[in-house]
């Protein structure tokens, strides 16, 4: 963070004070650091000397800075005569989004090091993947699921590995990446011969289990903060009625004025029914939820970073790790089942210091979430109110073109014919009556993608 912007999010360490190399303080100044937040001022000095960090902070902090600096300072001061390449770091993170963050970071802040990265994460790009990492990289970044696919192919191997990071720990355990995450963890060199630094939100009893259990008498730290949501975050709650909501964040919507405003969503259908409706009410805006292709994913946070689209509605899978500057709002158009979440959700505003408004709807369906929320964070959310005569009447889209190829939706296909009576079966296992689908699927031949 450039120095004219130094506030008490900063603090008096300067990454210049830090025992780095020419090359590693070259990308920390093409990036314009000069200053340690909080949680890289606890956690460089002891991890640049070695020693297993667990460190825990606010979202939008850092963090991953801290660990992508230790990681290269290590490899760079090791000796590496071995003619192929293997990773010499691994760095494992729970979504394809925070993987490509990761790797964007990696690329600016290492690329006066001349270390080689890889990436790896599900859903494109297999085989394109699969040759960069054959062709040899010091520091592999990715998403477990991948990772351990080429990993059971021989396309590269643990043996090399000096640093580990665990990135966003708790939410691994959250997404059930855990057998995999020990999986690697034995696969690695001796504890004794390797560093891991395990990085989160949160530190909960779990995560410090698997701490104690795979790294090396690692050092706690924390930074502390006097609430768990960041000071310069304005929390608002309403409570309209569920069809309310829709005319409400139109609403709410025209009010803000050249934002770039985050919207949650709790189910997966709710980001595209939001998303067409505020754009038929001429309110740009773009969805992005798991049901969303990767590549099509990546094209939307890079529009909505670069600000070509305002309003990004979305579900938890953009909720954590991402780091978008300038988001000025973030809208709970459902209130989230789980108070850790709240806190993800509104942390993608006002990072690093920025000031930003989380608002929050809580309906019919969620409201009752609002409690434990509010116990989590210490403190209760101010009530906003609204007069349900003042909101506006909206356009309802039409109902979205249904697809061919599929029956998602519930979308009823014409009867077929599947043995007596012409009836489709219930499910795939058996057809009932005549058996004349069980004959065909006998004489199918598998494929060769099987």
């Amino acid at each position: 963070m450039p120095a004219d912007n130094l506030t008490n999010h900063l603090t008096e360490i300067t990454f210049s004070s830090l025992d780095l190399s020419p090359t590693v303080q070259a990308g920390v100044s093409q990036a314009g650091f000069t200053h340690c937040t909080p949680i890289q001022a606890l956690t460089l000095p002891p991890a640049l000397k070695g020693k297993d960090v667990a460190g825990q902070a606010q979202t939008g902090t850092g963090k991953t800075a801290a660990f992508l600096l230790v990681i290269f300072q290590r490899l760079l001061e090791s000796q590496n005569d071995i003619p192929v390449r293997q990773p010499r770091s691994l760095v494992l993170a729970p979504t394809r989004e925070l993987a490509l963050q990761i790797h964007k970071d990696a690329l600016l802040l290492g690329a006066e090091t001349g270390l080689k990265f890889g990436l790896a994460y599900g859903g494109v790009d297999y085989e394109k993947q699969r040759k960069t990492l054959q062709d040899g990289v010091d520091i592999l970044i990715g998403t477990p699921g991948r990772i351990i696919d080429y990993f059971k192919q021989h396309v590269f191997n643990l043996k090399q590995v000096e640093v580990m990071v665990l990135d966003e720990a708790d939410r691994m355990f959250d997404l059930g990446f855990i057998k995999d995450i020990r999986y690697f963890l034995r696969r690695l060199p001796p504890r004794e011969q390797r560093q891991c630094l395990m990085f989160s939100a949160t530190l909960s009893q779990r995560v410090l289990e698997l701490a104690y259990e795979h790294m090396n008498e690692p050092e706690l730290l924390k930074v502390e903060a006097d609430q768990v949501t960041a000071d310069n975050v304005q929390q608002l709650v309403y409570y309209p009625a569920n069809e309310e909501k829709l005319p409400l964040l139109i609403a709410l919507l025209r009010e803000i004025r050249d934002g770039r405003v985050m919207v949650f969503s709790n189910t997966r259908a709710g980001p595209d029914r939001i998303e067409r409706t505020l754009n038929a009410n001429d309110i740009h805006a773009a969805a992005m939820s798991g049901q969303v292709p990767q590549k099509k994913r990546q094209t939307l946070l890079k529009r909505f970073h670069d600000g070509e689209i305002p309003v990004l509605v979305a579900t938890d899978v953009a909720a954590r790790g991402l780091h978008i500057p300038d988001v000025t709002h973030v809208i709970n158009f459902d209130l989230p089942q789980d108070a850790e979440d709240y806190v993800h959700r509104i942390g993608r505003t006002a990072r690093l210091g920025a000031k930003g408004e989380a608002i929050s709807f809580a309906c019919e369906h969620y409201a009752f979430h609002l409690p434990e929320i509010e116990d989590f964070i210490g403190y209760p959310i101010n009530m906003a109110h609204t007069d349900e005569n003042e909101l506006p009447e909206i356009k309802r889209p039409p109902a979205p073109a249904r697809r061919h190829d599929s029956n998602r939706g519930g979308r009823k296909r014409p009867p077929r014919r599947h043995g007596k009576g012409g009836q489709r079966p219930e499910s795939g296992n058996q057809a009932p009556g005549g058996g004349g689908a069980k004959r065909r699927r006998r004489r199918r031949k598998p494929s060769s993608a099987e």
